[in-house]
């Protein structure tokens, strides 16, 4: 089947096809003649599937066969929500890409940089609406965007909003919506689970929904090749070094999992001689944007990022991804690897594993129902004198000589200093930062059952 024959405009067609497109995937054979029609949807596929471009295409067919008034300024008739900046950004390019052949406007917006070019964007009017919920609540405070005349909403990745804890900005969001029904809004919401509170939003979003899910949840694609490195904890950026350098590797995405961390990793592998560069919460939104489009482009060999690039990472061809650190959540590894082997390419995930990770590695293969190959690389084999200790230690309690003023902890009202975990909170719930709640950071997964893959564009 081709993307003609599922009814998408002749401009539409042609823009696929120059992007080297010719059949879709299942998910886009599936959900796009639905969209197509009108119906809401509710659809789930694994991470590299072509999600993305799964309500994209349909959304600007939509879009073109009712075209604005001549002349007007154009209204939001499309808002599509993503958790974080780097997503949002990569449907919008997907939105730009195969609608350029469409007299249609699409606008990204999200926190971290300016609000004003936002503003006078917004304000020679859009049809199309990328945006982080903060942000897109920012506006909706200044009154700088107009959702009235709102004709399609689509939640990407809304189980990842979920855990962001964007409920109650997306709650706030729809109250300001027109109404929903079959002659009002079309609401399509993705996501790569269907958990409980999923199915609870989408009870109160959707009206009649059709269902889609296309692959097993938490399966891994079968593109990608899968191994583990088990070394000692002080040895690991020394052997990932060696795997870089012997291996001949140009293109490496490296999973840690703390700010600090990526940043301490990416100096080392600068003083191996090994260009890297770090992506998490904590650097700038100008920064974030250098170091991704300084790594696709070849000018950075490594790109070492924490869980805020698991999704919204869309690298055409990427070869390699190498969890430097396991997840203490089971399902954000398949986040990770899904990052390479993409549309069909070919792919490596590199899991470098000590002693302290082996619960994690135990709830990761429960959860993808597989046992991963361990291979032991020659001069790198674990020291067995050493024992596990814990990944999270737990926060000392002040003393009470702090607490009679002593220490630095009485600064803080006798309490340690966590400024550094509320400002990513805050972030993460303004600006689309994906960041780990401190519940997260502190228990681990030994199998539990997970919930969670994510967004792509035809064949990414």
């Amino acid at each position: 089947m081709s993307f003609s024959e599922l009814g998408l405009t002749a401009e539409l067609v042609r823009a696929v096809s120059e992007e080297g497109y010719s059949e879709p995937t299942p998910v886009q054979r599936q959900a796009i003649p639905v969209i197509l029609q009108g119906s809401d949807v509710l659809a789930g596929a694994q991470t590299g599937t072509g999600k993305t471009a799964g309500f994209t295409l349909p959304l600007l067919h939509r879009l073109q066969q009712q075209p604005r008034a001549a002349g007007k300024k154009a209204p939001v008739r499309a808002l599509i929500l993503t958790p974080t900046r780097e997503l949002a950004a990569q449907v919008g390019e997907s939105v730009a890409t195969y609608g350029k052949y469409l007299p249609l406007r699409s606008a990204i917006i999200f926190g971290g940089v300016s609000i004003n070019p936002q503003i006078s964007q917004l304000r020679r009017g859009v049809d199309i609406l990328i945006a982080t919920p903060g942000r897109l609540l920012d506006h909706i405070g200044q009154k700088t965007v107009d959702l009235s005349q709102l004709d399609i909403l689509v939640l990407d990745e809304a189980d990842r909003m979920l855990d962001m804890g964007f409920i109650r900005d997306i709650r706030k969001i729809l109250a300001l919506l027109p109404p929903i029904g079959r002659e009002g809004r079309q609401n399509l919401l993705f996501s790569a689970t269907f958990s409980d509170e999923i199915r609870q939003l989408a009870s109160g979003l959707l009206h009649d929904p059709v269902h889609i899910e296309v692959a097993r949840r938490n399966t891994t694609v079968e593109t990608v090749t899968q191994r583990v490195h088990p070394v000692d904890r002080v040895r690991k950026p020394q052997l990932l070094s060696y795997l870089i350098g012997s291996n001949n590797w140009h293109q490496v995405l490296v999973f840690t999992r703390t700010k600090h961390g990526a940043n301490r990793l990416a100096g080392q592998l600068e003083k191996d001689g090994i260009t890297a560069a770090a992506i998490h919460g904590n650097k700038s939104q100008g920064a974030r944007t250098r170091a991704l489009a300084d790594f696709k482009r070849g000018a950075v060999r490594v790109l070492v990022a924490t869980d805020i690039a698991a999704r919204g990472l869309d690298i055409d061809q990427l070869p390699h991804v190498v969890n430097f650190e396991l997840p203490n959540i089971a399902e954000d590894y398949v986040h990770r690897i899904g990052r390479t082997g993409r549309a069909g390419n070919a792919g490596e995930a590199i899991s470098l594993v000590c002693i302290d990770e082996h619960a994690f590695l135990r709830g990761i293969e429960k959860l993808i129902q597989q046992e991963i190959p361990k291979e032991i690389i020659e001069g790198f084999a674990p020291d067995p004198s050493i024992r596990a200790e814990p990944v999270f230690k737990q926060r000392q309690a002040p003393s009470p000589r702090s607490k009679r003023g002593g220490g630095a902890a009485s600064k803080q009202g006798g309490q340690p200093d966590t400024r550094g975990n509320k400002h990513s909170r805050r972030k993460s719930g303004t600006a689309g930062n994906s960041t780990q709640t401190a519940a997260q950071r502190k228990r681990p997964q030994q199998g539990r059952s997970s919930r969670r893959p994510s967004a792509a564009r035809p064949g990414s």
